[in-house]
């Protein structure tokens, strides 16, 4: 989704990141053991099956604990509080398709992009699939995500249901519950062959930007290391590997 908090839980994080005691490297190393944290509600990126952490972005952040002579540990946090466990000294590092963007920045730091693509409206056939059809229809997105503060500020009357994940809000699409949901292209593409019976389909871009991983503002060794990880797994092939088996085309930016 290359989700993006909305600007009202700004005040919060910075609170937090700001007094935030993360491991440095030398820590992480010595425990031997890299904890990632990520939302585990964004099938394919993200999410669990039977207790178990799954899809591309448990993939990737296995290898780059790989890379890094680590075994990976994985912690499920609500999307919206994942920024802020850095403070409490959670986990090391949080996979879970954030875009990268200045406000975050001031919060965070971020590993190199680990994926790129755009959010699309989704729908059922016949639905919108643009801004301008949105008026007077019944929409959804994740709670504080930048797809929600974009639906709210359309300048027109429309009725907006705030979901838990984004997942909630697809599956609501594909019911029929509301008429259309801001979400990632490609995960998009996965609704479509998920609630292949709901005829859903999905328009042009409507927003786009690089997603990576955030550690805690300034633990500069760790996000180094991570970035090397990271380099690693792009040109041995491992990446593309888990890339075009999960979405049949290899996402890294370009």
């Amino acid at each position: 989704m290359r989700r993006t908090l909305s600007v009202f839980l700004l005040p919060l994080l910075l609170a937090s990141a700001s007094s935030a005691q993360a491991r440095t490297l030398k820590e992480v190393q010595a425990s031997g053991v890299l904890r990632l944290a990520t939302s585990a509600d964004y099938e394919p990126y993200n999410y669990m099956v039977g207790g178990k952490f799954m899809g591309f972005e448990v993939e990737l952040g296995n290898l780059i604990a790989k890379n890094m002579g680590l075994k990976p540990v994985w912690i499920k946090r609500d999307f919206d509080t994942l920024l802020t466990g850095f403070a409490k000294d959670d986990y090391d590092l949080v996979i879970a398709s954030h875009a990268i963007t200045s406000t975050r920045l001031k919060q965070v730091d971020f590993s190199k992009p680990h994926s790129c693509g755009a959010n699309v409206l989704l729908a059922k056939k016949g639905g919108p699939l643009t801004s301008k059809a949105l008026e007077g229809k019944k929409l959804g997105a994740e709670a504080g995500s930048i797809n929600l503060k974009y639906l709210q500020k359309l300048p027109f009357k429309k009725e907006i249901t705030v979901f838990r994940t984004t997942d909630d809000a697809v599956r609501a699409v594909a019911f029929g519950q509301i008429d259309a949901v801001l979400v990632d292209d490609l995960g998009a593409l996965a609704a479509v062959k998920t609630y292949s019976k709901a005829n859903l389909v999905y328009g042009a871009p409507v927003w786009s930007s690089p997603s990576g991983m955030a550690l805690a503002k300034g633990n500069t060794d760790l996000r180094l290391a991570v970035n090397a990880a990271l380099n690693k797994v792009l040109l041995n092939g491992s990446y593309a590997a888990i890339s075009k088996k999960t979405f049949g085309i290899d996402i890294r930016c370009k």
